[in-house]
């Protein structure tokens, strides 16, 4: 069982503020990201509307996915690094969301989905082998090639704006997971040398020519 304090910190962080949310809808309003606002100077909204979710079903398959790949950072890189992770993703994905939905004053979202990708591709880097699921495959894959395909998917999501989902929050999450896990853990270039770059050329053509996604 996942009992690190830290994790059921944030896990019940995440149920009561979505919950609130749930039965407010003005707490859910003023705590959401919403480009309009923010670019206004509310810049809480860019951390609170992580803690807000949709319904239940977002929320406990969130929670749950972070359930299933915070203990691998916590036991390989310890409590303090797997908190600069979640967070660090967290605003990397909602960065990326308010530089890519500038134009949209009305565009809106909520979700930990964006800390959540930072902590899978952290993750992938430490173990590049192990097994996921990427639907619609009926197989697992190895982590490197689910990075790589999700990165891509997100990309395209952004483009073609597939379904009510926010794939900016995703792909700048799993790039400042990525990009954090470096920082914090170098010695994952030795660990994880191939997975690094694989992983890594997207992220830099991406960063290159990101502008024309639109």
């Amino acid at each position: 069982m996942n009992t690190n304090i830290v994790l059921i910190v944030i896990i019940l962080a995440n149920v009561i503020v979505s919950i609130k949310g749930f039965s407010d809808r003005s707490f859910f309003e003023k705590y959401k990201f919403q480009i309009g606002p923010i670019k206004r100077g509310e810049k809480i909204r860019l951390f609170s509307s992580a803690f807000l979710h949709v319904d239940y079903i977002h929320l406990l398959l969130n929670m749950y996915v972070l359930y299933i790949f915070a203990p691998i950072i916590i036991n390989h890189l310890g409590e303090l690094r797997f908190i600069i992770l979640y967070v660090g993703s967290l605003f990397a994905g909602n960065f990326l969301s308010l530089k890519y939905h500038k134009d949209e004053s009305y565009y809106s979202a909520v979700g930990a989905s964006g800390a959540v990708a930072g902590i899978i591709y952290a993750a992938i880097l430490l173990y590049p082998d192990m097994k996921l699921f990427m639907f619609p495959l009926p197989i697992p894959i190895p982590a490197y090639i689910f990075g790589i395909g999700y990165l891509l998917y997100s990309v395209y999501g952004m483009k073609k704006q597939l379904g009510n989902v926010g794939h900016a929050a995703h792909l700048g999450g799993s790039i400042g997971g990525y990009g954090l896990m470096l920082l914090v853990y170098p010695q994952i270039f030795e660990i994880s040398k191939i997975t690094v770059i694989l992983l890594g050329i997207p992220i830099v053509l991406l960063l290159i020519f990101g502008n024309r996604l639109k």
